[in-house]
C-alpha cells in the first residue's frame, strides 16, 4: 500500500535557558491512506510537538531537520514549505482535531460560521449558499444530530461530545487527506468516547483518510489503530502491528505502560517508577534505562538501535533478539 505520509529522521530542536533540546529526535514513521497509526506515550514524551511539526505550527525559534513527505496530487515536502505554502496545505491536505475543543472553538462565533470560515480559507470563490451547504455536510459527516440547529448555536450551548463533533466537522470541512487527532477523547465520558472513536473509524474508511491518533491510553489505541508507535523522550522506542505489539510488547517501556493500564479484571496496577527524563538531562544511553527493571550495563553506554522483534515489529532495546534472557526477564516480558 502506498504511503500517504512518510516521516524520515525528523528532529525538532527548541532553544532553552540550558541550551538546545530535542523534543522530537530522529523519528521515522509512515501512514497509508485509510490507515490509522496510534502514537502512544506519557505526557512529555513528544507526541504533541510531533503533531505540531506535521502541521507547521511549531513555536518561533524551532529548528527542524529530516524529511516529511505527503503524497497528494504531487509529493509535498512539508519541511521545505514557507508559511504562505503551509496555509495552502494546512486544513486542505492535513487537518488536526485538538484535545480540548472549548479552547479551540471561538466562543463568540456560531458553530456554522466557524466551519464556513474554515471552508472559505481554502475556497474563497465559493458562493454563500454552497459554503453553507458544505458546512452542513461536514456536520452530517461528523454525525451531528440536527445539523441546521447546531450550526446556529455557540460552543457553550453544546455538550463536550457535540463540541468534539463540531471540531471534527471543522477539520473535515476542506476535505483533507490526513487527519491528526491529538487526545480527542480524553475529556469525554466513556459512552461519548466510544461514539467518537466509532465515528473516526467510520470516517477514515468512508473517506480514505490517513489517521494519526495520539493518546496516552493503550486501551483506546487498541480500538482504533492498525499499527502502534510508542514514543519516549522524543524517540520511537517500539513500532508494529497493533495486535502484535499490545499482546507481545518487546520494549520494557511498552510493557510498563500495559502493566499500568486499567483492566476489567481485578488486579493491582503496576505504575512505572520515576518519570520521563528532562530533555536537558537525558541519560547517555537508553533514555528509559534509569526506570527500567531489566537494564544492563550496555544500556547506559549508547542509544540502542531499533531491532527487529518480528517481520513488521521493531523495538529500541538491547534485549530484543537476545538469546540469553534470565527467567525473570522472560517473565517480565510476558506480563
Amino acid at each position: 500500500m502506498e504511503n500517504l505520509l512518510e516521516i524520515r529522521a525528523l528532529s525538532v530542536e527548541m532553544p532553552t535557558a540550558q541550551g538546545w533540546v530535542r523534543p522530537v529526535n530522529e523519528v521515522s514513521l509512515r501512514i497509508a491512506a485509510g490507515e490509522c497509526l496510534g502514537l502512544v506515550g506519557e505526557s512529555g514524551s513528544g507526541k504533541t510537538m510531533l503533531s505540531l511539526a506535521l502541521m507547521g505550527l511549531l513555536p518561533t525559534g524551532a529548528r527542524v531537520s529530516g524529511r516529511v513527505s505527503l503524497q497528494s496530487a504531487s509529493q509535498i515536502e512539508l519541511t521545505q514549505l514557507t508559511e504562505p505554502e503551509w496555509r495552502a496545505v494546512r486544513g486542505q491536505e492535513i487537518a488536526m482535531i485538538f484535545q480540548e475543543p472549548m479552547t479551540s472553538l471561538n466562543p463568540v462565533m456560531r458553530i456554522g460560521e466557524q466551519i464556513e470560515e474554515a471552508i472559505l480559507a481554502h475556497k474563497a470563490g465559493l458562493k454563500r449558499e454552497e459554503v453553507r451547504a458544505r458546512a452542513l455536510a461536514a456536520l452530517r459527516h461528523a454525525a451531528m444530530n440536527e445539523p441546521e440547529r447546531r450550526a446556529e448555536q455557540y460552543p457553550h450551548q453544546l455538550s463536550g461530545g457535540l463540541r468534539q463533533r463540531a471540531m471534527i466537522a471543522m477539520a473535515l470541512a476542506a476535505r483533507p487527506r490526513l487527519l491528526i487527532a491529538d487526545e480527542p477523547t480524553t475529556a469525554l465520558d466513556v459512552t461519548v468516547q466510544k461514539e467518537i472513536l466509532q465515528l473516526l473509524q467510520k470516517l477514515r474508511r468512508q473517506l480514505g483518510l490517513g489517521l494519526l491518533f495520539i493518546t496516552h491510553d493503550l486501551g483506546v489505541v487498541a480500538q482504533v489503530a492498525d499499527r502502534v508507535a510508542v514514543l519516549y523522550a522524543g524517540r520511537i522506542v517500539e513500532e508494529g502491528p497493533a495486535k502484535e505489539l499490545l499482546l507481545q510488547p518487546a520494549h520494557p517501556y511498552t510493557q510498563g505502560l500495559l502493566a499500568a493500564s486499567p483492566r476489567l479484571e481485578r488486579g493491582k496496577l503496576r505504575p512505572i517508577p520515576g518519570s520521563v527524563p528532562q530533555l536537558t538531562a537525558l541519560p547517555p544511553g537508553c533514555s528509559f534505562e534509569p526506570r527500567c527493571e531489566l537494564r544492563r550495563s550496555e544500556c547506559s553506554v549508547s542509544v540502542p538501535e531499533l531491532r527487529a522483534a518480528s517481520n513488521e515489529h521493531t523495538a529500541r532495546c538491547v534485549l530484543v533478539g537476545h538469546k540469553e534472557l534470565t527467567e525473570g526477564e522472560k517473565a517480565s516480558q510476558r506480563r
